[in-house]
């Protein structure tokens, strides 16, 4: 069985960063990852590439082949990716063991996992494989500066869990950038009468039904819930880590190491 995440999230939300940050922590405590760029827009890494959509089709190919703006040029890149789970993704999946620990980095382009169907089939795929997978959803911590930002990235949140239907954390990323964390604190354990005061307080009367419906939504099924990740700190880094590992098993089926006993010993 293998594990995987998905590392998702709107484009500048520190999903690079991201993996980069957990190949050096891993990299630290003696434990093998691979990271698999998913991105043909991307232009360089600051972590080892296990394997990189690139060597099938890059955005600047698909933009000079067919004349395709840079967002186009990126759907038909992954659309291209979709068409070639079979060949392309099946030989580099060959490449690694049955046991590995995959982290994809995947584009910033919304759509993709809010309603285009391109990553749900290929979490379908890794399925398919015998892949435990997670999606990790990242949110920049400055982006939320008040409630109705809070309530979008929630909203873009529960739309890639109902989407993909995978095990799922989500992350306020760049938390070494935010100059006072109290701010967030609010953001990080919300109530809803005080979410649907400022969005009252926020937005024009008519939206009161629809913004007592989304503070409800957020507090009563407890469905998007936010960890606070600061790459400074190997102990937050550490803390995402061991809640993804959680959510795929990662680690559960593995032998008890146990010191041999010698009763002599204590003599």
């Amino acid at each position: 069985m293998g594990y995987a995440q998905l590392v998702i999230g709107p484009a500048g939300s520190g999903k690079s960063t991201y993996c980069s940050s957990l190949h050096q922590h891993c990299e630290t405590t003696r434990r093998t990852i691979h990271i698999v760029n998913l991105d043909p827009a991307a232009e360089h890494f600051d972590y080892p590439v296990a394997a990189d959509i690139r060597e099938l089709i890059s955005v600047d190919d698909a933009m000079e082949d067919l004349n395709l703006g840079p967002n186009g040029g990126l759907m038909y890149c992954m659309e291209q990716l979709e068409d070639n789970l079979d060949d392309w993704l099946e030989e580099e999946l060959d490449n690694f063991l049955e046991d590995d620990y995959l982290v994809f980095d995947c584009p910033g382009q919304i759509e993709l996992f809010t309603h285009v169907p391109v990553l749900r089939n290929f979490v379908e795929y890794l399925k398919r494989k015998n892949f435990n997978v997670c999606a990790v959803f990242l949110l920049d911590s400055q982006f939320i500066t008040d409630v109705t930002k809070y309530i979008s990235g929630c909203m873009a949140s529960l739309s890639a869990m109902i989407q993909l239907e995978l095990p799922h954390v989500n992350i306020l990323s760049k938390m070494d950038l935010v100059n006072n964390k109290k701010d967030l604190d609010y953001y990080l354990e919300p109530e809803a009468r005080v979410l649907l005061s400022e969005l009252n307080r926020n937005m024009a009367p008519q939206y009161a039904k629809l913004n007592k419906a989304l503070a409800e939504l957020v507090d009563e099924f407890s469905m998007v819930n936010f960890v606070p990740l600061d790459l400074r700190k190997e102990s937050s880094i550490q803390y995402v880590l061991s809640m993804i590992d959680n959510c795929i098993q990662y680690g559960e089926d593995a032998d008890v190491k146990i010191r041999d006993f010698d009763p002599d010993a204590d003599d």
